[in-house]
């Protein structure tokens, strides 16, 4: 009996990559991208488009977590609250001008107190310590 016939190959199964995953991204890209074709903003939407998008977002929530967490820390805290967003997002400036219109639920507002209201600090305690007379004679 020869084998005439074509030999058949079967490639090794090799796992889909996700365009997260290609790009290098924690952010669905595909869902990204969906929600920009759903959304109606433009006729059409270049997949560039969802891909620049994830990363930006990405971005700005890596960097929102890295000062929540700084500020948590500073608390003495495990935990990230709605509070240690408030105290990140405010202190900064770049992110305060980009959130400025938003309200974070329980995040309660940064400690300012004018200062008129501190109370003023007193000279008189070194005007009555220059007049002392010393004790030597």
């Amino acid at each position: 009996m020869s084998e005439c016939g074509k030999k058949i190959t079967t490639l090794p199964l090799v796992p889909k990559k996700t365009k997260s995953a290609q790009d290098g991204l924690q952010f669905p890209v595909g869902r990204v991208y969906r929600l920009l074709k759903r959304g109606n903003y433009a006729d059409r939407i270049g997949p560039g488009a969802a891909i620049y998008l994830a990363a930006v977002l990405e971005y700005l929530s890596a960097e929102i977590l890295e000062l929540a967490g700084n500020a948590a820390h500073e608390n003495k805290k495990a935990r990230i609250l709605p509070r240690h967003i408030q105290l990140a997002m405010r202190n900064d400036d770049e992110l305060n001008k980009l959130l400025s219109c938003v309200t974070i639920a329980q995040g309660e507002v940064l400690p300012n107190v004018l200062p008129k209201l501190l109370p003023k600090k007193t000279i008189l305690l070194k005007l009555a310590h220059k007049y002392v007379q010393s004790q030597e004679f």
